[in-house]
């Protein structure tokens, strides 16, 4: 790992010298010529009643149209004043863009040793004007190589949600699905392999890498989903990478509440309890005016989701939650900015797994405890350069447990008595990323370089213990019975460290070339990774209607701590029983091994954890046009290879060297190709469509690690078989949009149409019958919608908020009522065999928000 720290000192070194590489020898920092020429003004917002509001602490950037000098950057001060100096003369392009507000910029033509003064006021957003939808990056311009998917604060606060929370929006981007379970798939591989980012750093469970840590829509200002590995800066992922950037604390006291209505739910026509209620507070300003602002978001969660299938009352799972999300933000000088972010996310589930085929007696109670605590520093030197050094400390703490203490029952028709396995876990993470952004610099083109280190650690405690299982006939007997040995007592430990060097080289204003690489070191998993990218945009006309996009590269994932801790897990022993009740044989105790490729049944034992990680090839290509001037259309291919799963499989005799076991092996391996079709539009200046169709293709291994141990342990883990993933879905067709109607109505409406979810047939004992998941439950089709309308609202107590307005409207999930199955008799020795069940419901609910 010297190299990485190498590299940190080098970053220390570069900190402290302000160097400014790429300039001529006798010029000063920032200037490119020097000149006595100079630029100044105010930026300035124009109020109601004709008052003037100064803007502090935002970035004015001045560049040069035709590219032949680096782009500056400034903030501008307590009374929102900027000021460009020793310029040369020349033409320049002023500019300002800032959250809530219409970009501005202007051409400003600058004699020798002139000075002009040019204050620039902009304009705010109306709450309709700021539909900001970027589906698939649409806006087409020569300023990234990447592809991807993103929906901004706007969109998000609009759409038809089941739950107000940024899982639900995810599955609008084209290559993410949500399975039965309800676990998000990204590229076909599961949330756990993928990897969230929240302002630059890595939050989830450091356990299992899920996607636990609510993160408030009322605090995300952009979300996008990478199916590729467009950047080398981020690893530690297989799947897909959602990159979250929270909104910064306004500078202005502010005050909102959404959600004030509970949902209720009926039965015979009476009133039988509160669905969901989620109430929402957002609340913030300056503690320290011009120096120190801050917001908190404060939600409360009651929940009590109806499962379809089974009998009222004992169908629901019932969620109880409170999330705190308090952000601060530092100005200490004009270059300096540090920010502050604090998340608190208590919950608790009871009866979390349950569906028609699994009551609540045999489900599982899942609970969790952390914080989230996060500091990101900005400077930016005199030269240009931008250091932005990033540290992130989360604790984690969870556990589950069963409804009681009877052996747990698997029949053809689902599951009875209590749910077998109950485990806790305490985890932490810490990580530590500096990053340097040096200032533009000219050589065949404009080059943006970054280079940077990123170190961290997870680790855990806890334990877990199990209980019989049974496999019962149709007509009673026990057919299989599983019980478990050992003390079930779980530790792991990884450190990683990365470092990354990216450039993004513009050669003309036609083509623009993103590449860069990314070495890696694991105490678990990888002891070396390697992974390069690059990619290019491309437009063969000046006015950029046309855009061709593609790109490659390698990225290694997390070696999941759960693989650490797989040798001290309970032990499985197996017996097998006839038709009477009588033992057939001896039981098979299955040891907990580690092993690789190799030997006489295709695998080895091996002492140790397997010394690699997930790592995933992706190519990609796309072309986007733009018909008309408010109409573009975007074709993408996307292939996306991965190896070195970490796949579990039960070898029973000799299997292993002449012992059976239940080995853990990264000898898996997935694939995931996708066509995709995207068109945006904006039928009038208020409107906003996105309509995407996706073919794709899944196949892999079935018995992932991911798959079999997360969230919950499987009763039974059947023999590894690779085919068609849970989550293929061949085609789909997915629309929404943001539309103002008259008299200033807001409707917003998602429909999704799929091909139906794989599953597969078993028998008694749980195993595959035929080929895996080569049933499909019928085609899915949901149309959910929004629609509301704010309306001024002027309190004595507020009249210091004269924007102040109330939201009222209302929303319905699945609007057409389509009964999608949730779940389906699948064992060949039930009588219901192949039929449907859990059929969902339309479900509606209030609007009422009190709003700025």
């Amino acid at each position: 790992m010297a190299a990485q720290y190498f590299l940190a000192c080098l970053l220390c070194w570069l900190s402290l010298s302000g160097t400014a590489l790429a300039r001529p020898q006798n010029a000063n920092p920032g200037d490119t010529p020097a000149g006595s020429s100079s630029i100044a003004g105010t930026v300035n917002v124009a109020a109601e009643q004709g008052r003037v509001s100064y803007l502090a602490h935002i970035v004015v950037t001045l560049s040069d149209p035709a590219g032949g000098s680096a782009a500056k950057s400034t903030f501008t001060d307590d009374a929102g004043h900027f000021e460009f100096a020793g310029l040369a003369a020349g033409t320049y392009t002023l500019g300002v863009s800032a959250e809530g507000f219409k970009p501005w910029s202007k051409l400003i033509s600058l004699g020798e040793g002139q000075s002009v003064v040019q204050d620039m006021t902009i304009e705010i957003h109306t709450v309709d004007e700021q539909i900001e939808v970027q589906a698939d990056d649409m806006e087409i311009a020569t300023g990234s190589a990447e592809i991807s998917s993103s929906v901004s604060e706007q969109p998000m606060e609009a759409l038809p949600l089941a739950e107000q929370k940024f899982t639900e929006a995810l599955p609008i981007s084209p290559g993410v699905i949500r399975t039965h379970e309800g676990r998000l798939n990204f590229n076909g591989q599961a949330e756990n392999q993928g990897i969230l980012l929240v302002n630059s750093t890595e939050t989830v469970d450091p356990v299992t890498g899920s996607f636990s840590i609510s993160v408030p829509i009322d605090v995300i200002q952009r979300m996008s989903v990478h199916s590729a590995p467009d950047t080398a800066e981020y690893g530690g992922y297989s799947g897909g990478m959602t990159v979250i950037e929270t909104k910064p604390p306004s500078d202005a006291w502010n005050f909102r509440l959404h959600d004030l209505t509970p949902s209720f739910r009926a039965k015979d026509g009476h009133l039988a309890g509160v669905g969901m209620f989620r109430p929402r507070v957002v609340f913030g300003g300056p503690l320290m005016q011009g120096k120190l602002d801050f917001s908190e978001e404060l939600t409360y969660e009651v929940n009590n989701l109806e499962v379809r299938g089974l009998a009222w009352p004992v169908n629901e799972t019932k969620t109880r939650s409170v999330t705190s999300f308090t952000q601060a933000r530092y100005v200490a000088s004009s270059h300096h900015l540090v920010d502050f972010d604090l998340n608190v996310f208590p919950l608790r589930r009871q009866f979390a797994n349950i569906n028609a085929l699994a009551p609540q007696s045999a489900s599982t109670d899942y609970g969790q405890n952390g914080i989230s605590f996060g500091i990101s520093d900005s400077y930016q030197f005199d030269s240009g350069e931008l250091l932005n050094t990033v540290f992130r400390y989360t604790r984690f703490d969870s556990h589950a447990h069963g409804q009681g203490p009877e052996d747990m029952e698997i029949t053809p028709e689902g599951w009875g008595g209590n749910f077998f396995n109950s485990w806790s876990r305490n985890a932490n993470q810490v990580e530590f990323r500096p990053a340097l952004q040096f200032a533009d610099m000219t050589w065949h083109g404009r080059h943006q370089l970054k280079i940077g280190v990123d170190v961290s650690r997870r680790s855990f405690t806890g334990t877990s213990a199990s209980r019989p299982v049974q496999l019962l006939r149709q007509d009673g007997s026990l057919a299989e019975e599983i019980d478990f040995q050992g003390a079930g007592r779980l530790n792991a430990a990884a450190t990683e460290a990365g470092e990354f060097i990216e450039d993004h080289w513009v050669l003309d204003p036609h083509l623009a070339i993103n590449a860069g690489a990314r070495l890696s070191t694991q105490t678990l998993g990888r002891r070396v990774g390697f992974g390069p990218h690059i990619g290019f945009e491309y437009s063969p006309r000046k006015n950029g209607r046309t855009v061709i996009r593609a790109g490659a590269g390698t990225v290694y994932g997390h070696a999941p701590l759960l693989a650490g801790s797989f040798l001290q897990n309970p032990e499985r022993a197996i017996s097998f029983f006839d038709a009477t009740g009588a033992l057939i044989a001896t039981p098979v105790l299955l040891q907990n091994v580690y092993a690789q490729s190799g030997g006489a049944s295709g695998l080895e034992v091996v002492s140790d954890a397997p010394r690699t990680a997930p790592s995933t090839f992706v190519w990609n290509a796309a072309v986007e046009r733009e018909i008309l001037g408010n109409v573009s259309i975007k074709v993408s291919y996307l292939d996306s290879q991965t190896r070195d799963l970490f796949v579990v499989n039960p070898m029973i005799e000799g299997g292993t060297g002449g012992i059976s076991t239940l080995a853990l092996a990264s000898t898996g391996a997935a694939r995931y190709r996708q066509i995709a079709a995207t068109v945006h539009a904006r039928p009038y200046k208020r409107g906003d469509l996105n309509v995407s169709y996706i073919w794709s293709r899944s196949r892999g291994d079935l018995n992932t690690l991911s798959d079999t141990y997360m969230p919950f342990e499987q009763p039974v883990i059947r023999p590894n078989a690779s085919g068609v993933l849970p989550s293929d879905v061949p085609n789909r067709l997915v629309a929404w949009g943001v539309f103002q109607l008259p008299l200033r109505v807001m409707v917003s409406p998602v429909a999704d149409v799929h091909t139906g979810l794989p599953y597969s047939n078993v028998d008694t004992f749980q195993n595959y019958v035929g080929v895996p998941d080569s049933g499909r439950f019928l085609t899915f089709f949901s149309l959910d919608a929004r629609i509301y309308r704010e309306f001024s609202l002027r309190l004595p107590f507020l009249e210091r908020s004269p924007n102040r307005k109330i939201r009222l409207g209302m929303y319905s999930l699945n609007l057409t009522g389509r009964q999608n199955a949730h779940d389906v008799y699948n064992n060949v020795a039930s009588p219901l065999f192949g039929n449907f069940t859990g059929l969902q419901k339309r479900v509606n609910g209030f609007v009422v928000d009190l709003v700025d």
